[in-house]
């Protein structure tokens, strides 16, 4: 069984993606993507409220009732629990709603901290109050996903894995987590952009995996599957994957992959497209110079489908 697809909002709020030109999405184009998300059945909308004013616009945009089941990752929780309440509870609010789907802890980090337990606690007291029908993480490789969920059990677990990075594949985290009894859904399906940039137009420390990613398109090329069916074939109908988080910048970009989703799975030697590189499946080294500072961002999060 193939999984779900879900729509991610933060592209409606700000610049997003290493290969999006567009920036921004107008809120004209958000009603179309809406729209014919709604039309096509999508239901999950995942919302991150540090990505602009992306609740208020999702409020404006939708149509009503919202036929959506919103996710909301939480904010870290530097200013304390009572204000991460408040928070999520306005963007719900901010939405024009009475309650979402999930409550998504945004960075795990938060989790294994001194306020860990309490933090759960809170969430765990919204979804009994109802404002959230789930609750759930964001986590990584390196914040150890399976041994997050024995603790916590949570009703979901959000990962990053696509064609290019396989490790949580490779290393059996999304099966077990599934065999747990927990939701399984993926993020980064396209790493990033990674999957459609220009060799040329890759930044310095990206240079090294650009001959690779010649081959992988060259492969695909002379197989006769395109960058975006490869992609989504590879992630939609991965064992113990629920529900798979795309990003676009328009109707049209929805379409593109709405309509790769529903093509037969090709038959690829999957395993091959695998990165090793370790900064190429860190987003958070791409942009760093070579003093290791950050340096400042236009964009950096999901990719122009087309």
């Amino acid at each position: 069984m193939t999984a779900t697809l879900g729509l991610g909002s933060a592209q409606f709020g700000c610049d997003y993606g290493i290969s999006n030109p567009r920036g921004r999405v107008a809120e004209d184009e958000v009603r179309q993507i809406l729209k014919l998300a709604a039309d096509c059945g999508l239901k999950t909308i995942d919302v991150a409220p540090y990505g602009g004013d992306v609740e208020r616009i999702l409020g404006r945009c939708w149509p009503f009732p919202s036929p959506f089941k919103p996710q909301i990752r939480t904010l870290r929780i530097e200013k304390g629990l009572d204000w991460l309440e408040s928070r999520l509870k306005r963007s719900v609010d901010h939405m024009g709603l009475a309650r979402a789907q999930v409550a998504l802890i945004d960075n795990a980090e938060d989790l294994m901290g001194p306020q860990g337990d309490a933090l759960w606690a809170r969430l765990e007291k919204l979804k009994s109050e109802g404002l959230f029908k789930s609750i759930g993480i964001n986590a990584t490789l390196k914040d150890r996903p399976v041994l997050l969920a024995k603790r916590f059990k949570p009703d979901l677990m959000q990962l990053p894995c696509s064609l290019l990075d396989q490790r949580l594949v490779q290393n059996g985290d999304i099966e077990a987590l599934a065999a747990l009894g927990t939701e399984v859904q993926i993020r980064s399906v396209f790493l990033q952009g990674l999957m459609f940039v220009p060799r040329q137009d890759l930044p310095a420390n990206l240079q090294p995996v650009g001959p690779q990613l010649s081959r992988i398109r060259r492969h695909l090329a002379e197989t006769g599957t395109d960058p975006l069916h490869a992609a989504l074939s590879f992630a939609l109908n991965l064992k113990g994957v629920s529900s798979v988080i795309v990003g676009v910048t328009s109707a049209a970009e929805l379409r593109a992959v709405i309509a790769a989703s529903d093509r037969p799975k090709p038959d690829l030697a999957w395993e091959s497209f695998a990165l090793k590189d370790e900064v190429a499946l860190d987003p958070d080294l791409w942009y760093k110079d070579f003093s290791g500072e950050p340096r400042p961002l236009a964009a950096n999060g999901y990719i122009r489908a087309a």
